[in-house]
């Protein structure tokens, strides 16, 4: 018993130092590698070369090692001694068939083409059907830009070890490497089947399609489903291929396809719809979301996202450009009302809620009703707090277009002490402060603005910047400040929708005070309440007296992107557009706009981004 114990401990002793053994060898031997690399980078090839054989010999045959011995014989034009050591090799391993790709290469270098061409053959004739060797032989031939032979010997070694498909990533590689894009599409096809993933390819052909690949891969993509209507995959990369493109609609065409063949819930077809909202393609997004109201019900997870969605988008495509009639607002305000009367009002459709408020307030001017829908909504409960907040700080906006300030201030102030840190508290402190402002008390209002400079929300801190400077800027310009004055109610009466008295006091100011330094923030008023009226020549005649009569002043930058995007969108002028997006990210380098606009620029030049 005591001997077995000794033995034991004997054996442990053994393990442990062999163990230690080890970590030393290995340490000493990474330590040489780095030192090896280090003279081979700095040229110094027989240093290099005695420590790769070294290694190389420590580690029974390691081919990382061999191969950087040899490449540094190379170096040194040791041809001869290269040859001699490859050919013991081959003695020593002659199933090892990378070794002919060694030898070819070094009789290529010597001018002997023909010979190395024989060892090159001779490599793929000797392959066996062993994984490892065929790729080791491939990648040999990769390293040295023989891609065909890599090719070759990936199509062969497939053949020998009976594997259908296995070297599919392999050979979509190589042919990427060749620049044929269309054996590149076959094989990641291939590997899309294989895998049973489609999102891997994505971003693979993302990375290497050039702009007219799409086409081939949508024709191969046609024939695939024909031939294998069971594969979804070759579904899913056509879909993502339309996206690619912009082309919407054939991507919802596909969506619903796959949502039907494998049964879904809806949700490839909403999360397509969302990207065409943002992407503010709304005929195509209203198509989406009431496929899904249609088709899936509300027994839907996606049921009520999809028809507040599906409103959403009607509710854009309607006001997005200010160009809707009377029967427009009538017919989506009617659609509102029948979701809420199906549905009911409850802290699920509360989103939904809020959105009809504000549809009522800002379109139809109905303010009453949409003060009314909020403050039944803000009373339900179990709304999370956020929901809550937002309510009220919405109310607080609808209540000050009402006229009555204090109890917009009172809501305002209330998501202020409830949401100290976060960006509803940013928001509240923003408005109360925009309301000081709206009410002449200017010097209090600058510095809530000045504060909020530093506001987590990036649109909050730039709009307080802009005020913060705006109001120091015509503080100073006369005792009375009867001008600003003048110009917060303008503000304030625009804000109000009341646009024939803000236009009016605009012009008062104008007529009593020429050629004052707020011109240009009346011109530039004046501009986006003609906007929202869809007086579109006095809108342009406005923004183009600001770039003319006031390029240093801050709104110049302002006026050369709303008017641009006008030019742009609107009437498609594109010559037009790409002047004055050039004029901005040139001459006003600084401002916020200049990424956009030189990223606009260069898609209405058709620059591949």
């Amino acid at each position: 018993m005591v001997f077995k114990t000794i033995n034991r401990f004997n054996k442990k002793i053994l393990a442990l130092m062999t163990t230690v053994v080890m970590t030393v060898s290995f340490a000493v031997g990474q330590q040489k590698y780095s030192l090896a690399n280090e003279y081979f980078n700095s040229g110094e090839y027989e240093k290099a070369a005695e420590l790769y054989r070294t290694l190389y010999e420590e580690t029974s045959g390691n081919k990382t090692y061999f191969n950087l011995y040899i490449q540094c014989l190379i170096e040194l034009n040791e041809y001869e001694q290269a040859q001699s050591i490859v050919a013991s090799e081959l003695k020593k391993n002659p199933s090892d068939v990378s070794l002919y790709v060694t030898n070819g290469n070094l009789l290529e270098r010597q001018g002997q083409i023909a010979k190395a061409e024989k060892e090159f053959k001779k490599a793929i004739d000797k392959l066996e059907a062993n994984p490892t060797a065929i790729s080791n032989l491939a990648n040999t031939f990769t390293n040295l830009g023989k891609y065909d032979l890599a090719i070759e010997a990936f199509l062969k070694g497939s053949k020998l070890v009976e594997v259908e498909n296995l070297y599919t990533y392999n050979l979509a590689d190589l042919y990427r490497r060749k620049g044929d894009s269309k054996n590149m599409i076959k094989y990641y096809l291939l590997a899309a089947e294989k895998d049973k993933n489609s999102y891997n390819i994505q971003t693979s052909l993302q990375r290497f399609l050039g702009e007219d690949d799409y086409l081939e891969l949508q024709k191969q993509l046609y024939v695939k489903i024909q031939e294998q209507p069971d594969v979804p995959q070759y579904g899913e990369l056509l879909q993502w291929s339309f996206m690619q493109k912009k082309e919407y609609d054939k991507a919802l065409r596909q969506a619903r396809a796959l949502d039907r063949q494998l049964a879904e819930n809806g949700n490839r077809v909403f999360k397509l719809a969302e990207i065409m909202y943002k992407d503010k393609d709304y005929d195509n997004a209203i198509d989406a979301y009431n496929y899904i109201v249609t088709n899936h019900g509300k027994n839907s997870s996606y049921f009520l996202d999809a028809k507040r969605g599906l409103l959403k988008s009607k509710k854009a495509r309607v006001t997005g450009n200010y160009d809707y009639t009377t029967e427009d607002l009538k017919s989506l305000k009617e659609e509102y009302r029948s979701f809420l009367s199906e549905m009911g009002k409850n802290t699920q459709t509360t989103p939904l809620i809020i959105e009809y408020a504000e549809f009522e307030a800002l379109y139809v001017n109905e303010l009453d009703t949409a003060i009314q829908i909020l403050e039944e909504a803000k009373n339900f409960g179990g709304l999370h707090p956020d929901m809550v907040a937002q309510i009220k700080l919405d109310l607080g906006d609808y209540y000050l277009m009402h006229g009555d300030r204090w109890e917009a201030s009172l809501l305002f102030s209330q998501v202020d002490k409830d949401f100290k840190e976060g960006q509803l508290g940013e928001y509240a402190r923003y408005r109360n402060a925009k309301l000081s402002y709206y009410s002449g008390d200017f010097a209090w209002a600058q510095e809530q603005f000045k504060i909020l400079k530093g506001a987590t929300s990036k649109l909050i801190s730039n709009d307080a910047i802009d005020m913060s400077v705006f109001i120091l800027e015509n503080l100073g310009m006369d005792t009375t400040h009867a001008t600003l004055q003048m110009f917060a109610q303008a503000d304030l009466l625009s804000f109000e929708n009341k646009y024939d008295q803000a236009l009016a006091k605009l012009d008062s100011i104008l007529l009593i005070y020429p050629e004052h330094d707020i011109e240009d923030d009346v011109f530039y008023m004046k501009a986006q309440i003609f906007k929202k009226l869809k007086r579109t020549d006095d809108m342009v005649q406005m923004y183009q007296s600001i770039i003319e009569k006031y390029p240093e002043e801050i709104k110049a930058d302002d006026a050369i992107y709303e008017l641009a995007s006008f030019y742009d969108h609107q009437l498609n002028d594109r010559e037009k557009a790409m002047e004055l997006y050039h004029k901005l990210f040139i001459d006003y380098s600084a401002s916020t706009y200049a990424v956009d606009a030189r990223l606009r620029y260069r898609v209405l030049r058709g620059d591949e981004l």
